[in-house]
């Protein structure tokens, strides 16, 4: 992978990020390769991101939208995205310029809300999720949904999450959803705290057009794209969502595959080592 231009984000308020990206710009120089601080424009070959998720989930939409692929140092406490840790940096930074490295396009969700009053918003671009949430917890919100054309139901609930694979360790884990790997196009649609207990996840091609509506009057009802407040809903407002055509390049670390992550980060089986693939010759033979 040819660098000539290299930009850097740093974890906001938290020395060390700045200190290890201070290294990182030593390093990039005596390899002849330009580096940013912070700014992500249309020529980065590359973006290191020093921090946890969220502050990749920060930058992942301008990411995305000039196709630069981005690697995650983890600085933060989960680092499902961020998977390249402290200690390895800078062989995983060797393995990115000897082109020895495997870039996953990961799914992107883009989501517009259509006022009721016209004034219709911006597109906004979610690597994990869009999600519906309400403020005033003594109400259910009612969010009548399609794919496509086909009505699914009605939710009571409090609130909805339209994740990707990506996301599906992220809100949507939390809400009960399934963990959905990474490389599978799909859209997850997950109640929150559904009313009624039959109100299950739902699994859709990538290829829907996802609606929500609310029915009925309701306040204090907000839209998260990746965590951050981005709209107000109200009545007769409608939500669509679906996916980008644009995806997010996300360097892997070569020392961990997706389940290693999920392993450690989810302390299945009390995060023991990976186990080889036993041998199955003795069994054809047989």
């Amino acid at each position: 992978m040819q660098i000539r231009k290299a930009g850097i984000i740093l974890k906001r308020d938290s020395p060390e990020p700045q200190r290890i990206g201070e290294e990182l710009v030593e390093w990039f120089s005596a390899k002849g390769i330009e580096t940013v601080v912070d700014d992500i424009t249309p020529d980065l070959d590359i973006l290191v991101i020093l921090g946890g998720d969220g502050t990749l989930l920060h930058v992942a939409d301008m990411a995305s939208r000039y196709d630069i692929p981005v690697v995650g140092v983890n600085l933060g406490d989960l680092g499902f995205l961020t998977e390249v840790a402290v200690s390895e940096r800078f062989e995983v930074l060797e393995s990115i310029l000897a082109g020895s490295i495997l870039i996953e396009r990961r799914t992107m969700l883009q989501a517009r809300l259509l006022r009721n009053n016209g004034n219709d918003s911006a597109r906004e671009y979610a690597l994990n999720e869009v999600a519906i949430n309400k403020d005033n917890i003594e109400q259910i919100v009612k969010l009548s949904t399609w794919a496509d054309q086909d009505f699914i139901t009605t939710y009571k609930a409090d609130g909805l999450i339209f994740s990707t694979p990506t996301g599906s360790t992220a809100y949507n884990l939390s809400a009960g959803g399934p963990i959905v790997h990474p490389q599978l196009p799909c859209i997850l649609v997950t109640p929150i705290c559904p009313f009624m207990l039959e109100s299950r996840p739902v699994l859709l091609p990538a290829s829907v057009t996802m609606t929500t509506k609310l029915a009925g009057p309701v306040s204090d009802v907000k839209i998260l794209i990746d965590g951050r407040f981005s709209w107000d809903m109200e009545e007769g407002d409608i939500l669509e969502v679906t996916v980008s055509e644009k995806q997010l390049k996300l360097i892997s670390s070569p020392n961990k595959s997706y389940f290693d992550i999920l392993r450690n980060k989810l302390n299945w089986g009390g995060r023991g080592e990976s186990l080889p693939l036993p041998s199955t010759s003795h069994h054809r033979q047989g």
